[in-house]
Formats: C-alpha cells, structure tokens, sequence
C-alpha cells in the first residue's frame, strides 16, 4: 500500500464503507486512510470507452428493454460507480506512454456468471474486453507477490 503497488480509489472505498454495513471497512482499516486513497474524479471516459459501453459493455437484450432516457440514466450510473472508474483507472494506466512501469492489474472478487439481470456486464468479462489483466485477491497476493494465504491463517 505505501509503494503504491496496492491502490484503492476513493469509489472503491466508498461502496466499501456501504457494504455490508461497513465490515470491510472495520476490519480492513486501510481502506479508508486518505493515504492510500487513489482520487478518480479526473478520469474522465474516452469516445471509444462510451461507445463500448454502448454496444459491447452492456446485454443488448436487457438495453432494448429500455428507453433512451432510462438507459442514459443507468449508463450515467455506471460511469459514477467503483467498477467504471477501476477500468478507467486501468486503461489509462496500460497505455504505453503511462508512467506505471508495470501493466496494472485489476483485482476483483466477482466472477462471470450470475449478473442479476443488470445492464452491464461484469469486471471480468469488461477487462478481457478490454485486455486488461484482472484476477481476484489470493491470486494476486500468491502470483505477483509470492504469498500464500493458506501458510498465515490459522
């Protein structure tokens, strides 16, 4: 977290703090210190990230349900939301010409199936859209920086 290795941006630590009546943000701390909090509100989406959220971030099925006015609604909803802002955060940082010298991975603890009949689709399907390397916690921690969880809980 202090090297900036690990971030967490301010939506991620919002919807935190309104999850599950904030336990992840009692027993994790972290989340909420202002030092580790990556601010978003500069990330703004790109022409092609709106019309991929048009047409291939969303199930054509459940947007043809809709109205223009109320699918505008839900798109600018999801733009407001932690999952938006993680995949911005992401796409700007793979760039080339981005000053992060390794290829940023979006961690994650939802999966593919069960979307809940929501409009768009989940991180991971977004990110291999996208290319965007993407993994869940355990993953991260024993791949990227050799710790296994399993050896420290008891």
């Amino acid at each position: 977290m202090e090297s900036k290795e690990i971030i967490i941006t301010d939506k991620v630590s919002l919807e935190a703090k309104r999850t599950a009546k904030g336990l992840i943000v009692k027993s994790l701390d972290f989340i909420e210190d202002k030092l580790n909090i990556t601010k978003t509100e500069t990330l703004l989406p790109t022409q092609n990230f709106l019309r991929d959220l048009e047409n291939r971030f969303c199930y054509a099925a459940l947007k043809n349900k809709l109205n223009e006015t109320e699918f505008e609604n839900r798109k600018q909803t999801f733009l407001d939301s932690a999952d938006a802002k993680l995949i911005l955060f992401c796409s700007a940082n793979n760039k080339e010409d981005s000053l992060c010298l390794d290829k940023t991975i979006l961690v994650t603890e939802e999966t593919r199936t069960d979307n809940d009949n929501k409009l768009f689709k989940k991180l991971p399907e977004i990110c291999d859209l996208l290319s965007i390397e993407h993994c869940n916690l355990p993953t991260l921690l024993e791949n990227h920086f050799g710790l296994r969880l399993s050896e420290h809980l008891k």
